[in-house]
C-alpha cells in the first residue's frame, strides 16, 4: 500500500465503506466475512489482520474467529451470518457458484437484499485484496501482537489514510 499510495487510496476507501460504513451487519460480522474469504484463499496476512479486527469487535471475539475458521456452520454465530458466509465462500470460488437456494437460505434466516449484496461485494473485494497481497509476496508478520496493535488502530481510526492493507 505504501508503494503506490494512489492505488492504495481507493482500495482503502472501498474497505472503509464495506467494513465500517453504515450497515445492518455489525463491523465485526463484516470483518468475519472478510476473514473467512481470506482464509479460504490461504492469504495469511489478510486472514490474520481481519481476524484480529473481527476479534476486537465481536463478543468473545477470539473464540468466535477460531470457531468460524474451523467450521463456520458449527460456530457460535447467527444462522443468518452462517448463510451469508456460505454465500461469501461460494463467491470466493466463483460468482456463478452462488445459487438461488443460497440466496433463499440467507433470506429465510433474515438477511436483507442489501446484506446479501454487501456480502457478495466483500467476498469479491477480498478475493482481489488477497491476490494483491499474495501476488506481491507481501511480508506478513508472524507475531499475533502485530495484528492486535493494527486492530486497535483500524477499529478506532478506520482504513482511510491507513498504510496497512485493507
Amino acid at each position: 500500500m505504501a508503494f503506490r499510495p494512489e492505488t492504495a487510496k481507493p482500495l482503502n476507501e472501498l474497505a472503509e465503506v464495506l467494513l465500517r460504513g453504515d450497515s445492518t451487519l455489525s463491523r465485526g460480522e463484516r470483518e468475519l466475512i472478510a476473514t473467512s474469504v481470506s482464509a479460504g484463499n490461504d492469504c495469511y496476512f489478510c486472514t490474520s489482520a481481519h481476524g484480529a479486527f473481527a476479534s476486537l469487535q465481536l463478543d468473545d471475539g477470539d473464540e468466535v474467529v477460531r470457531a468460524v475458521r474451523a467450521d463456520y456452520e458449527t460456530a457460535p454465530i447467527s444462522d443468518k451470518l452462517k448463510a451469508l458466509i456460505a454465500i461469501a465462500l461460494k463467491v470466493r470460488v466463483g460468482g456463478k457458484s452462488v445459487t438461488s437456494e443460497d440466496v433463499d437460505r440467507a433470506r429465510a434466516e433474515g438477511a436483507t437484499d442489501v446484506e446479501i449484496h454487501d456480502t457478495v461485494l466483500i467476498a469479491a473485494a477480498f478475493c482481489m485484496f488477497n491476490r494483491y497481497v499474495d501476488g506481491l509476496a507481501t511480508w506478513a508478520p508472524t507475531d499475533p501482537q502485530m495484528y492486535a496493535m493494527n486492530a486497535e488502530r483500524i477499529t478506532t481510526q478506520g482504513y482511510v489514510g491507513s498504510v496497512p492493507s485493507p
